[in-house]
């Protein structure tokens, strides 16, 4: 079985399944098509699938024309037939991975997307996990579902687990640039899922386990969303003094050495950082262990849009105005600077809060057009984009789009609430949080 996907591998007669077209399975679609392979992506989402078919992306940062051209080479396509699954020598599982309301896992994608394929498994295949999970998911999860076709783990099939690292629209790094993490059942699948995964990316870093591979995806997430807490803890103790953050954080990096910055924001934001820590959490329940570290980095962040709500609030009250019935334009909807990715995003909290105070609110953002769905703000779904006026009583940055960067906000004579350190020239009007 191994050398037979070996030499595939080798030959470029290998295909690969991509269960999951989102913002990590689309790319490694076309990664692997633009080195010659054979992908089908799968997905249940007839509206990713069709607009793939139509040559079309979905995804701000993957361009059309990358899609058409993948398309043309006739070595990629996209479906939502999981019979298709028998296709493929390797499947690679890339679907969300949420908390639900007590801050526990939602196995539910992993469970469904391995009920889906498991009909259509056939033997020498190798099936993926990318989703960032706790450690154990890969053996204790996905291997009792594969194997209710009949097969068996490192005799019929390999599993492999590798977590994904993409940072959406970074110009420094791309799925190709980043080191892939791969860890494995056997070293037979070991070799195999390096070996694949060499074909598209410039490094691999096998590890000894899927454990191992599960709990370093975990740790990379956590080791940010402590460090964020402190600069956010550190953020609202400074103001205190009459110190700006920001203005440390840059003089501390100067520092070659032992020091790396984080930056301070609204609350934490993605599908990454505010969720990730908490399954290491959950885990460790099991074990008998308190991770006190990553639950006060979560109470931190998480306060982070009250304390941003408590500066607006200043803010208004300097201007002689109440937060309620004041009009209030939150500037970026994106988690995070030029994506339009939405997914956890404060800004979501920050306009249910100031909502619930009575306040009116609008949101800009020329990434983020119209709100889609989402499970956790449903009420705020069709709500569009408005443009950048007069006519409000505070505006409140909640990203640091470039596009902000270029406004001079002094023209408009009102408050404005930064949390992201665009405006630059100092103003009574302006307030940091």
């Amino acid at each position: 079985m191994k050398t037979e996907l070996l030499q595939k591998i080798q030959n470029k007669t290998f295909t690969v399944g991509v269960v999951g077209l989102g913002y990590v399975g689309l790319p490694l679609n076309l990664c692997f098509v633009e080195k010659g392979l054979r992908s089908i992506g799968f997905d249940i989402d007839t509206k990713k699938t069709d607009a793939l078919k139509n040559k079309q992306s979905y995804i701000k940062h993957i361009s059309s024309e990358r899609i058409a051209k993948a398309v043309d080479t006739g070595l990629f396509c996209a479906t939502n037939d999981f019979s298709r699954v028998k296709e493929c020598d390797a499947v690679l599982i890339a679907v969300p991975t949420p908390l639900n309301k007590n801050r526990e896992p939602e196995m539910e994608y992993i469970v469904s997307t391995c009920e889906s394929i498991y009909p259509h498994l056939r033997k020498g295949q190798l099936i993926v996990l990318e989703s960032t999970t706790y450690p154990g998911t890969t053996e204790e999860v996905m291997v009792p579902i594969l194997e209710k076709s009949g097969l068996k783990l490192d005799v019929d099939f390999y599993v492999a687990f590798s977590p994904e690292r993409e940072d959406p629209n970074n110009p420094n790094y791309t799925t190709e640039t980043i080191p892939k993490v791969v860890g494995s059942t056997s070293p037979d699948g070991l070799e195999v899922a390096d070996k694949l995964y060499s074909q598209i990316v410039i490094k691999t870093v096998p590890v000894s386990s899927t454990q191992v591979a599960e709990a370093t995806k975990l740790m990379e997430n956590i080791f940010r969303s402590v460090n964020i807490a402190l600069v956010n803890e550190l953020k609202v103790t400074f103001s205190k003094m009459g110190i700006d953050i920001w203005e440390v954080i840059n003089a501390a990096k100067t520092k070659p050495f032992g020091f790396m910055p984080f930056y301070p924001g609204p609350g934490l934001g993605g599908h990454c950082i505010p969720i990730d820590p908490f399954y290491l959490t959950w885990k460790a329940r099991e074990f008998g262990v308190h991770t006190r570290f990553i639950e006060l980095a979560g109470e931190i962040n998480t306060s982070m849009p009250d304390y941003v709500i408590q500066r607006v609030m200043e803010a208004l009250n300097d201007s002689g105005k109440a937060l309620k019935n004041s009009k209030i334009l939150i500037l970026g909807l994106a988690y995070k600077a030029n994506v339009d990715d939405d997914r956890e995003s404060p800004s979501y909290t920050l306009m249910e809060k100031l909502e619930a105070k009575g306040a009116v609110v609008e949101y800009h953002d020329p990434h983020v057009p119209v709100i889609k769905p989402t499970r956790e703000h449903p009420q705020f779904v069709g709500k569009k984009s408005v443009e950048i006026g007069d006519g409000y009583d505070l505006i409140l940055i909640s990203t640091a789009h470039n596009e902000y960067s270029l406004i001079d906000f002094e023209q408009f004579g009102i408050p404005i609430v930064d949390t992201r350190n665009v405006v630059k020239t100092a103003s009574p009007l302006l307030y940091k949080a």
